[in-house]
């Protein structure tokens, strides 16, 4: 056993041993080579059934990156680009000062349209027409490209839709043939998981309370914030919601069903080769990384700089010569996967309690980093 390995999985044990979390993975590559496969505890306390390498975890945002990646893939074959205006693509999109969205600002969470209707349903979410006439038809929130706010559910459904526009084809179908299958993983990553395969899963569930506090699942931050006019409160993530049938079988490409395995072997092929496969060339990466919006968030109110659908900076944010090699997208729930262009390294870490924190990702980054770097 690699010294990084050993380490990793005494992090991850020690974590469900403390009962700060109950289930995870983490993956790491470097070089195009798996260094790290690590699991512990346990995926469904209900049946005691173990976490394994190849269990799937729900992972609220996380998988954006895997929606960033197709755009990158499927526009880098002239498609579109990132100057393309949406409504191009999608005419119905371009109302309501609508018409000057491009790409770039979807990828770049500058659009201005970072919320869905306060009445969507959670069944809503599930129909994939049904949001893309909400969004088609929302209003700025800001003149494109001046300011910078988290797109949560939105994102994902604007560039399914371009994608779906330029191709025929869901995003679901993209993400197996483009993605999935070249990697081998097409069993371990999805927007739109089948029914079938939910038994799988990982569960999950809110971590406790703490005092005076609410469960685990959103991030801890300022009840007074826009975000909470984004979307209704029944579509903020918690584990209930990520735990439903429809929620699981429904292309919300906002979030994705993943293995910590998947992602990070997704951003090893972002970075160079993995089994003789690259997904996209070297200078598409660059500018896919390189930063292209940054500023205080319109929606969370914290320091935010983005590329090209990937944070830059890691979790810290920081914009050092290291930080900017780092990039990737966490989820609310505590989970993260980037890859980081100086160390040559793609990870990841899934797991089935939902913190309203990244301490788990950030403790075992800080280990690898300190292996690998």
């Amino acid at each position: 056993m690699s010294s990084v390995q050993r380490r990793v999985q005494e992090v991850i044990d020690g974590m469900v041993a403390s009962g700060d979390e109950r289930g995870v993975q983490v993956a790491v590559y470097q070089g195009g080579r798996l260094v790290v496969d690590a699991v512990a505890g346990v995926a469904d306390p209900g049946s005691g059934r173990l976490v394994e390498s190849g269990t799937p975890f729900y992972t609220y945002s996380m998988v954006k990156g895997a929606a960033a990646t197709l755009a990158h893939i499927v526009g880098g074959r002239g498609l579109f680009g990132p100057d393309t205006f949406v409504a191009e693509l999608w005419p119905e999109f371009g109302v309501r000062g609508k018409e000057k969205v491009t790409v770039r600002h979807v990828l770049n969470h500058t659009a201005g349209v970072p919320g869905i209707p306060l009445d969507t349903r959670v069944e809503d979410l599930c129909d994939w027409d049904t949001m893309c006439a909400a969004i088609a038809d929302a209003e700025l929130w800001w003149e494109p490209g001046t300011k910078v706010g988290y797109h949560a559910y939105t994102f994902g459904y604007i560039i399914g839709e371009i994608l779906r526009r330029a191709t025929g084809k869901p995003i679901s179908q993209l993400l197996r043939e483009e993605i999935g299958v070249p990697l081998g993983i097409a069993d371990e990553i999805y927007f739109g998981m089948p029914v079938e395969q939910h038994a799988r899963l990982a569960q999950l569930e809110d971590a406790p309370a703490p005092a005076g506090g609410q469960a685990g699942g959103a991030l801890d931050v300022d009840p007074d914030l826009p975000m909470f006019r984004s979307a209704p409160m029944a579509a903020f993530p918690t584990a209930a919601l990520g735990n439903r049938t429809d929620i699981l079988a429904a292309d919300i490409p906002a979030g994705g069903k993943t293995t910590a395995r998947a992602m990070a072997r997704m951003y090893a092929a972002l970075l160079g080769e993995v089994d003789g496969v690259r997904l996209i060339g070297s200078e598409q990466l660059d500018a896919a990384t390189a930063p292209s919006s940054s500023g205080t968030d319109e929606i969370f109110g914290v320091p935010s700089t983005w590329g090209l659908g990937y944070a830059i900076g890691g979790l810290t944010g920081e914009l050092t010569e290291a930080g900017r090699a780092v990039f990737g997208v966490g989820g609310a729930g505590g989970t993260f996967a980037y890859g980081d262009r100086a160390r040559g390294i793609g990870f990841a870490l899934a797991k089935n309690r939902l913190t309203d924190d990244f301490a788990s990702s950030q403790k075992v980054m800080d280990v690898v980093e300190e292996e690998l770097g």
